[in-house]
């Protein structure tokens, strides 16, 4: 094991985070072309959260007995095969909702089970940096895939194919240095526990854990959701034949700021005295204000300013709550309390689904409206939590 070797599993978290992420931008295409409905459309999203969440709680056992490599091959195989899923089946609802749920155990098992590794990998490093350098390559990699999957849609031949296409050859291409890269846990080293004792929680880490990381990881997919899912969605009547290249373009907005703000977070943690996450939250609800004024100006500037804020805002917050969690973990159970903590982000990933199941409630904007004030209190708890509570 060297200092660099934490460089051979990168790659392979990269593309299969650019497989998680490269169908956001299709969305409007295949409502374009296939003519699916919201609801379609949400339930693609729903099946996507379906494989995240157990993916996330079972991937963190398994790699602790049978070893961290397994399950990223694992995960880099089922990348491929829901690429290959939804490269073929974009006419078929049920092809789209399973190649999506297989995309999502895809997802969980490289971000469970590649950060823990790359965190193992990255012993000499301090713990920000091993943090900073899994979360960076998701964010890197969710990035690429809906840039490269909106440029290549609006403008490539075969949109509904070579998006997909290109995905598999770099999934490949990356499996040669993550065969070699070291492995950190060898299978048998950790006995077969319950599952329950596997996600444990150290008694003394719960309270910092609940009133700290749990308040604000909803809100850590919650604000790239906003600002790639529902900004776009807003101005698309303003953006003439360019709707996928705007949605591609909000999303590479979104997370080259949430890429590029993370090895600026322990500076920011320095000036606010550890309050990064209540920086994140406040930013999350500003953009999430501005969208809702974007409801009445369906401004393509406006939706391209609030995703920025919502970008630095996931960039801050999910970084910070990756250093959080590793500190409190067992350090026999790391990669199962990531996979708590990867499951509690993503709820917010669900967040565009619910404003389109409420819209018939109530105005956009004032959902937005809400959405924001819902934030705001979470910022009030983590500074609560904060104050109250001392860190791993």
């Amino acid at each position: 094991m060297t200092p660099r070797s934490w460089l051979g599993v990168a790659p392979a978290m990269l593309v299969v985070a650019w497989g998680g992420n490269h169908f956001s931008p299709l969305l409007l295409l295949y409502r374009q072309v296939e003519r699916y409905s919201a609801v379609q459309v949400d339930l693609f999203f729903a099946f996507y959260v379906l494989g995240l969440v157990p993916g996330f709680l079972l991937t963190g056992p398994v790699a602790d007995r049978l070893g961290r490599r397994p399950l990223v091959v694992a995960a880099l195989v089922l990348s491929v095969l829901g690429s290959v899923v939804l490269a073929l089946g974009s006419a078929s609802p049920a092809a789209l909702c399973a190649g999506r749920f297989v995309s999502g155990v895809s997802v969980a098992a490289a971000m469970v089970a590649g950060t823990t590794w790359v965190k193992e990998l990255s012993v000499a490093a301090a713990p920000s940096t091993r943090a900073r350098r899994a979360a960076l390559t998701l964010t890197l990699g969710f990035g690429l895939g809906a840039a490269v999957a909106g440029a290549l849609a609006q403008w490539g031949p075969a949109p509904t194919l070579l998006p997909y296409g290109v995905q598999i050859v770099l999934c490949l291409v990356t499996a040669v240095p993550l065969l070699r890269s070291p492995e950190t846990r060898r299978r048998g080293t950790v006995p077969p526990r319950p599952l329950r004792e596997e996600l444990y929680l150290p008694p003394a880490s719960r309270a910092r854990f609940l009133r700290v990381v749990v308040p604000m990881a909803p809100w850590v997919f919650g604000a790239p959701a906003l600002a790639f899912v529902v900004g776009p969605a807003l101005v698309a009547g303003r953006t003439g034949g360019y709707t996928v290249a705007f949605a591609a373009l909000a999303a590479v907005v979104t997370l080259s700021l949430g890429a590029g703000v993370q090895p600026l977070v322990p500076r920011l943690g320095r000036l606010v005295r550890g309050r990064q996450a209540v920086v994140g939250l406040g930013l999350t609800t500003v953009g999430a204000l501005l969208l809702a004024l974007d409801v009445r100006t369906g401004s393509v500037a406006l939706a391209l300013v609030a995703a920025a804020l919502l970008g630095t805002a996931y960039g801050i917050c999910i970084l910070t709550g990756l250093v959080e969690t590793q500190a409190l973990a067992d350090p026999e159970r790391v990669a199962g309390l990531t996979g708590i903590y990867y499951s509690l982000i993503y709820v917010g990933f669900v967040l565009p689904v619910v404003l389109s199941e409420l819209a018939h409630l109530a105005d956009e904007g004032v959902l937005l409206v809400v959405v924001a004030g819902l934030c705001a209190a979470c910022a009030v708890l983590v500074e609560r939590g904060l104050r109250t509570t001392r860190s791993g």
